[in-house]
């Protein structure tokens, strides 16, 4: 099980999630944030500072979010694992779902 970064995060990004997080799984794309499934660890530390409430536990996403779960793992097709979010600063693209919504500011 896994933490997953839905729509609200597309085009905010305000990073709070990412000052909390204690194991640096959650990247930044282009247009959003992205939770990798395989280094998560499901503290939840991430979910109660995130100001859009954008963050869920994998269960409990909104049905007319539930596409973001496969978003969140589908983004790391390119790079795999790399083992922290440092490790790769923001990456210069967004999975093809957050790439194809109208800007939402």
């Amino acid at each position: 099980m896994t933490y997953v970064i839905a729509e609200p995060c597309v085009d905010v990004k305000d990073r709070a999630c990412i000052d909390e997080c204690p194991v640096d799984c959650i990247y930044e794309g282009a247009r959003s944030l992205y939770i990798h499934p395989d280094e998560c660890v499901d503290c939840g530390a991430c979910e109660p500072v995130c100001p859009v409430e954008a963050i869920y536990y994998e269960d409990d996403v909104p049905e007319h979010w539930q596409g973001y779960y496969a978003v969140n793992v589908e983004f790391f097709g390119q790079i795999g694992s790399p083992g922290g979010a440092a490790r790769t600063g923001v990456l210069p693209y967004d999975h093809p779902v957050v790439a194809a919504l109208p800007p939402q500011m």
